[in-house]
């Protein structure tokens, strides 16, 4: 299975005649196109609309998740039905399962949060781990897809600077692709690299997130945007792939990766 993934587009108006022959590929190489957040550059419907020009009618199955910048004008619901009108399958705190050639893919999607942000927002946006958890844990398929906007580990933040690490995403993400509820997860296998300690921000306060993460990986791949000047790859502890599709990393219109292993084909 090939899956395409991009995030960070910041789709201005005006912009769509030249980006559609791009996406229109998507569908030559890929059995999905994963879209990883900051869809428009400020969340204004005019931008939508021009976002919606440029995903309508592709010839593979579009699956989407809005980030920070898509609810800047306070319309991110409306951003998101407009996508939806436009075939696309938008999720937060949600699940799908789509049907492939290549057979078929469960995707588990939520905005997400940052442990950077204010204590009352980030107690209310703590709920999108566990969000992201039951979603993934209600998928019945072989092929499992997280995809978020903001970091889930922090791999994928190498090279950003590091005083703004804790506000591109939270480790609590990571656990929940992990299957777990709590802010850690099982040590990573020898083939993961390791996290950067001296990059890492240091324990988080995981809340009421207990128990602990599943024996085995169950999530095939995790696909997040945000971290503009990240790196692509990562790990999460407890072995799942993440790929930083910010388009400003990937350098592409997408990238495209083979599933199940994670590799970059294109």
């Amino acid at each position: 299975m090939r899956v395409a993934a991009v995030g960070d587009l910041h789709v201005v108006p005006g912009s769509a005649h030249r980006l559609r022959p791009l996406y229109q590929r998507a569908a030559m190489v890929a059995d999905l196109l994963l879209l990883a957040g900051d869809l428009t550059n400020a969340g204004d419907l005019e931008s939508a609309a021009e976002l919606c020009s440029v995903v309508t009618g592709l010839d593979l199955p579009v699956v989407a998740v809005l980030g920070n910048h898509d609810h800047d004008a306070g319309a991110g619901g409306q951003v998101a039905a407009m996508l939806g009108d436009a075939g696309a399958i938008v999720l937060e705190g949600t699940a799908a399962t789509i049907e492939t050639s290549s057979g078929a893919v469960g995707v588990a999607g939520v905005t997400g949060f940052s442990d950077g942000q204010d204590a009352g927002r980030a107690a209310t946006d703590g709920t999108a781990a566990h969000r992201l958890r039951d979603a993934l844990a209600s998928l019945d398929t072989d092929v499992r897809i997280a995809l978020t906007h903001y970091a889930p580990v922090m791999e994928t933040l190498t090279g950003e600077a590091p005083e703004i690490h804790r506000f591109l995403g939270s480790l609590l993400l990571g656990a929940a692709i992990d299957g777990s509820r709590a802010g850690t997860a099982p040590p990573a296998p020898a083939a993961a690299p390791a996290v950067d300690a001296a990059a890492d921000p240091g324990p988080l306060d995981a809340g009421d997130l207990i128990g602990m993460a599943a024996a085995e990986p169950t999530t095939t791949l995790a696909v997040h945007g945000h971290a503009h000047h990240g790196q692509e790859m990562g790990w999460t502890p407890g072995g799942t792939p993440v790929r930083n599709v910010a388009r400003p990393v990937i350098v592409a219109p997408f990238a495209v990766y083979r599933l199940p292993d994670g590799a970059r084909i294109g």
